[in-house]
């Protein structure tokens, strides 16, 4: 019986160690824009030790407030290596240039998984969440986010289409966030019904022959800052679209997959529900 007591407790030790989870990351360095959004809400804030360049834009970046005090880097396999992280979250455009390096001296790399729309958001946060040692973390993101994304209630688009234009006449396709926010807001995507990719050039003359409903801008767009900008100011898109029917949504917000995306719908479908009501009291 003893010796039977002895077998089970060391069968027991190898199995628990077989199981151990794999150490938390205490110095975590991330080289994507995308990856910041996430981990700045997943991971503890000593345990980052930089962030990219780009955290700080509020432009770009949706957590730029919270991102202000964090340390950041410009990217490159010197400033990376020189951190001694134990976790780098790299992304898969880059080059190997940076990441060869990390990888020969045999750093932790981790990728995001590819995807747009909430699934693929889902994934990322889920990821990155069991990475930094914080999976509980991950599912409260994911539940905060589901349950803003039912606050917006029914779709008012009404499959009226609408066009994500941009500077330089940039027009935002099919298999992208914005398309995706479209959709959940029960709009079509003008470029969808072009037969457009994710990222086409649309002239004002083609854009006042397809008159869309609606003209979903920037709000870094609101002012005249460059050529880019003073396009969209042009006569021609009033003639398009009626300025009443100009929206704008904060760039941050579909930049990356993150939470954010859904203050993003919440705020286009309040401003299609703003315009109806607008037309309705002219009635």
């Amino acid at each position: 019986m003893r010796s039977s007591r002895i077998v089970l407790a060391l069968t027991s030790f190898v199995l628990l160690g077989a199981a151990r989870p794999a150490p938390v990351p205490r110095r975590i360095v991330s080289l994507n824009l995308c990856a910041d959004q996430l981990l700045v809400g997943l991971a503890d804030r000593g345990q980052i030790v930089a962030l990219t360049e780009w955290a700080r834009d509020p432009e770009l970046s949706a957590i730029a407030r919270q991102a202000r005090d964090l340390p950041f880097t410009h990217r490159s396999a010197e400033e990376v290596m020189a951190l001694r992280p134990d976790l780098v979250i790299g992304a898969p455009f880059q080059t190997r240039a940076v990441l060869a390096p990390l990888k020969a001296q045999g750093l932790t790399l981790l990728e995001l998984p590819r995807g747009e729309g909430v699934a693929a958001i889902e994934a990322s946060i889920t990821t990155l969440a069991a990475a930094v040692g914080h999976p509980e973390r991950g599912t409260r993101m994911i539940a905060r986010m589901r349950r803003a994304l039912a606050a917006v209630g029914p779709p008012p688009g009404r499959r009226r289409v609408a066009a994500y234009y941009q500077r330089q006449g940039y027009l935002t396709g099919t298999g992208t966030l914005v398309d995706e926010m479209f959709r959940r807001v029960g709009l079509v995507n003008l470029a969808r019904r072009l037969g457009r990719p994710a990222l086409s050039q649309l002239s004002l003359e083609e854009m006042a022959l397809a008159r869309p409903d609606f003209l979903i801008l920037e709000t870094g767009t609101r002012a005249v800052a460059d050529r880019g900008t003073a396009a969209l100011h042009h006569p021609l898109l009033d003639t398009a679209v009626p300025a009443a029917r100009h929206l704008y949504i904060e760039q941050a917000q579909t930049v990356c997959g993150s939470p954010a995306f859904a203050d993003a719908v919440a705020s286009l479908a309040a401003q299609v529900r703003a315009v109806d009501r607008a037309a309705a009291r002219r009635r």
